[in-house]
């Protein structure tokens, strides 16, 4: 165990300037970032979830497809064109689902894949892009701060909670190692250090009940993305979404409360936290 944290700490340290320097900068640094962990995360969705038994030319198209739909999405999201966004994906649907009408009789699969592709398209690109949005916005730079610093505080306080203090499985069929003490110890560690950064680095954040309600969202709905992504793993029998961060697994791994949690940011930040 103990080498285990060490390889998430140097690794944890190492990775923090490639996070805090694009951040920092936005535009097309920032960009760069998300294109970059959104290709990772995809293709490491697709390893886990992708039938290996459908036909080769149908994967490969439907990959393809999600790649460049996502990057698409990404591009309007950049743009704050938010309309094209929803062009987008159902553009995306419509010629997935035009192409399958030609494989279904010789895949068996079209139809399995086909779903998660799509669903890949909203669960990945979809929810990275509310990120690109906050950083356009109006202290944009400190919000994704904000936001990664409360879903990493409720990620290291449910881990810990959980490891001295557990004793009650949260949801064992998904993820038998989770317990509701650990989650309520990520919910309180969300709200204090998320109310330490308002005071710090947001003090014009009115605090209120809705500043609360945003810190208890944000955290459960993170430990909902964690679930979410370990249901993907249990289904296909892999620990870990894959092996380039040492220590934490893959990109995926890393991201999946983000996912869940961007979403959710953004609301807070454009229509009641104002």
């Amino acid at each position: 165990m103990r080498n285990s944290h060490f390889k998430r700490l140097v690794t944890g340290f190492a990775a923090l300037p490639f996070l805090i320097i694009p951040i920092a900068m936005g535009g097309i640094w920032f960009a760069a970032l998300i294109c970059v962990a959104c290709l990772l995360a995809m293709a490491e969705y697709c390893r886990i979830v992708f039938n290996p038994k459908g036909d080769t030319i149908s994967a490969t198209f439907l990959f393809l497809a999600m790649i460049c739909g996502g990057f698409a999405i990404l591009a309007a999201a950049y743009l704050n064109n938010t309309s094209l966004m929803l062009g987008i994906i159902a553009i995306c649907l419509i010629a997935s689902a035009m192409f399958s009408l030609n494989r279904f009789k010789s895949d068996p699969y079209i139809l399995e894949n086909l779903a998660n592709q799509i669903q890949a398209i909203i669960y990945i690109p979809l929810s990275l892009s509310f990120l690109l949005l906050i950083r356009n916005s109006e202290l944009g730079a400190h919000w994704i701060f904000f936001l990664l610093v409360i879903v990493f505080a409720g990620d290291i306080g449910a881990y810990y909670a959980g490891s001295y203090l557990g004793r009650h499985k949260l949801c064992p069929s998904v993820s038998p190692g989770k317990t509701i003490e650990g989650s309520i110890g990520g919910i309180l560690a969300n709200i204090f250090v998320g109310f330490l950064f308002k005071i710090f680095f947001l003090p014009q954040l009115a605090l209120g009940p809705e500043l609360f309600l945003f810190f208890i969202l944000v955290g459960s709905c993170g430990q909902a993305g964690d679930l979410f992504e370990s249901m993907f793993k249990r289904n296909s029998g892999i620990k870990d979404s894959g092996n380039i961060l040492p220590g934490h697994g893959g990109i995926l791994d890393r991201i999946d409360a983000l996912l869940f949690a961007a979403p959710i940011a953004f609301v807070f930040k454009m229509y009641l936290l104002v």
